[in-house]
């Protein structure tokens, strides 16, 4: 965003005060300040992180856009780039590290196995995308995406972000933003939230069923 976007256009400046004064709103001169200074979590999961590392190269540079610094730990990261294969086994680590990342967060599903499992969905150990279980704000397209797929996927995170109104947003509101559920593997993956279900359909009676034998007697 260039700095006369920020201006109100809808608020008349005399000529002579324009390169002095600016008039803007609240959320666009802190939307602007956030959008532009996202710093990415740097983890990978499978081939998609050797593009993502492409793409925080020289040859597409970041750093133009103000989210070179990736952080090697949640408590610094505002951007979760899941890039890979999710798999069952990895769920209950990627819930944990974005249940530790610092308010406000987004998610980026990256390519075709985080957003819905790509070639491997329905597969034993492969989740059908990461957004049924943390709530993801872009979704890049691509097997592995190229890196200006994904560089899109950023640009498309900043104009989401510029858009946003301060008092409507999650962690703006009043009390604490709950944690998401850590998902427990057990034959499969478990929600916590449906334990009690779980239990109670497990130790239902199994149904009396009438089997003929021959000869038309019944067992």
């Amino acid at each position: 965003m260039a700095e006369n976007d920020l201006n109100n256009p809808e608020i008349d400046i005399p000529d002579e005060l324009k390169q002095q004064i600016a008039v803007t709103t609240l959320d666009r001169i802190y939307n602007w300040s956030r959008s532009n200074s996202l710093w990415p979590m740097m983890f990978g999961l499978a081939c998609c992180a050797i593009e993502m590392i492409c793409t925080a190269a020289s040859r597409y540079d970041l750093s133009r856009f103000g989210m070179e610094v990736m952080r090697p730990s949640p408590r610094q990261a505002d951007v979760m780039i899941v890039s890979g294969t999710v798999t069952k086994k990895m769920v209950p680590q990627i819930v944990r590290l974005y249940n530790q990342m610092s308010e406000p967060k987004y998610v980026i599903a990256m390519g075709a196995c985080a957003s819905g499992g790509g070639p491997f969905k329905e597969g034993y150990n492969v989740v059908p995308g990461v957004d049924k279980f943390i709530p993801v704000d872009v979704y890049v397209a691509g097997c592995p995406p190229t890196p200006q797929a994904l560089l899109h996927g950023l640009i498309t995170l900043q104009k989401k972000i510029e858009g946003e109104h301060i008092p409507d947003t999650r962690w703006y509101k009043k009390g604490e933003v709950e944690a998401l559920p850590i998902p427990i593997l057990g034959p499969d993956l478990m929600d916590p939230r449906h334990f009690e279900l779980i239990r109670e359909e497990t130790h239902k009676p199994l149904p009396v069923v009438d089997v003929i034998i021959e000869g038309g007697e019944t067992a």
